[in-house]
């Protein structure tokens, strides 16, 4: 039992629900190669490097971090499109982390995804009933005779119309694109749809379309997401759950409200200042926390927290305790492991920020 399994469906007194997905230590490196008939390894990417994680029937779990910290990684590693190299996987308690593609492909009808480009998701040689046909005739769930009637059926579901089915791609917008990729991925009604920056690729006001539909989904089928985003605004809209991720691993996990209102962790703090508030007034109260340097190399990540090279909270404690302007001998040594805090919540932080340290307002 881990502390990720203390979920805030154990705060009432109720017992902990059972996860739909299990993530336990995955890791996923990238081996680095040099020659071309001799090859030798001569490194390794640590895309991902130890995350434990786990998904509920009916969330949304929201899923952050900066470009290149492993979070579509994670992705791909959910569906198998890539192997770990450590770790398990589990799915409705089902350990499925070394299936072949023969045993995935019952589990594939319950594990989609949902693309962030909708320009590159689809197959523009193909016409848009036969990319959404395209699990029919595969996992043949539906008679031949009956495909035509159940894709129309799936376009009018996403707000398509249905006599469009010989169209092509092209002959879409962006936000109708991406309406069928979620029809493709709704095709074999699975229970858990992996987001992976569904909007990023839109428009504003496509991307609030694109939203109310996957929570209408939600609501009908029951669906479950992890909704991969950099826009914190859209996280924090659709989310229940938000794990924030940085340099391939999970820093902090909590509910939607209390991360917005109380984060712990530094990197968490600063990825939320960053977000502007469109009231002047709050804006002016907003505490600004800037990071310094650049995002490590994954090839060869700091000892201890990974943050530790650009925190200013390991700084600041370090300035107190008369150590020299240099993070704190803990953080660079010491690897933080997930602590709780507010119920439902956990951070791996040696030193967390304060209550309510990113904003505050008069």
């Amino acid at each position: 039992m881990t502390l990720l399994d203390r979920t805030p469906a154990t705060a009432d007194g109720r017992p902990p629900r059972t996860p739909l997905l299990r993530i336990e230590g995955v890791k996923k490196h990238f081996p680095i190669t040099r020659g071309v008939i001799f090859q030798k390894k001569i490194g390794q990417v640590h895309a991902v490097d130890g995350i434990d994680l786990d998904v509920y029937p009916g969330e949304t779990l929201g899923l952050v971090g900066e470009t290149g910290c492993g979070k579509s990684t994670l992705a791909r590693l959910i569906l198998k499109v890539y192997d770990v190299t450590e770790g398990r996987l589990f799915f409705d308690g089902d350990d499925y982390t070394n299936f072949s593609r023969r045993k995935m492909r019952p589990l594939r009808r319950q594990i989609q995804m949902v693309f962030q480009d909708p320009y590159a998701s689809l197959n523009p040689r193909k016409t848009v009933g036969s990319i959404i046909a395209d699990p029919f005739r595969i996992h043949g769930s539906v008679p031949k005779g009956k495909i035509k009637a159940n894709v129309q059926e799936l376009m009018e579901l996403v707000g398509l119309n249905p006599e469009h089915y010989n169209r092509y791609p092209h002959e879409f917008s962006g936000g109708q694109r991406q309406r069928i990729g979620v029809a493709r991925a709704l095709a074999l009604r699975p229970r858990l749809i992996v987001c992976d920056e569904p909007v990023s690729a839109l428009d504003v006001s496509i991307q609030a379309q694109i939203i109310n539909l996957l929570e209408r989904l939600q609501s009908d089928f029951g669906l479950t997401y992890i909704f991969i985003a950099h826009d914190l605004s859209v996280v924090k809209h659709v989310s229940d759950r938000v794990a924030v991720m940085y340099l391939g691993k999970v820093v902090e996990i909590a509910g939607g409200s209390t991360l917005y209102r109380d984060p712990k962790h530094p990197y968490t703090g600063a990825l939320l200042s960053a977000v502007p508030i469109p009231d002047p007034d709050l804006s002016a109260h907003k505490k600004r926390i800037v990071l310094e340097g650049d995002v490590p190399s994954p090839i060869d990540p700091p000892s201890g927290c990974r943050f530790h090279p650009r925190c200013p909270r390991s700084r600041e404690v370090a300035a107190e305790a008369g150590y020299s302007d240099q993070p704190h001998p803990q953080c660079r040594e010491e690897e933080p492991a997930l602590a709780p805090h507010h119920p439902g919540q956990v951070a791996a932080c040696h030193f967390p920020l304060a209550d309510r340290a990113v904003i505050e307002a008069s």
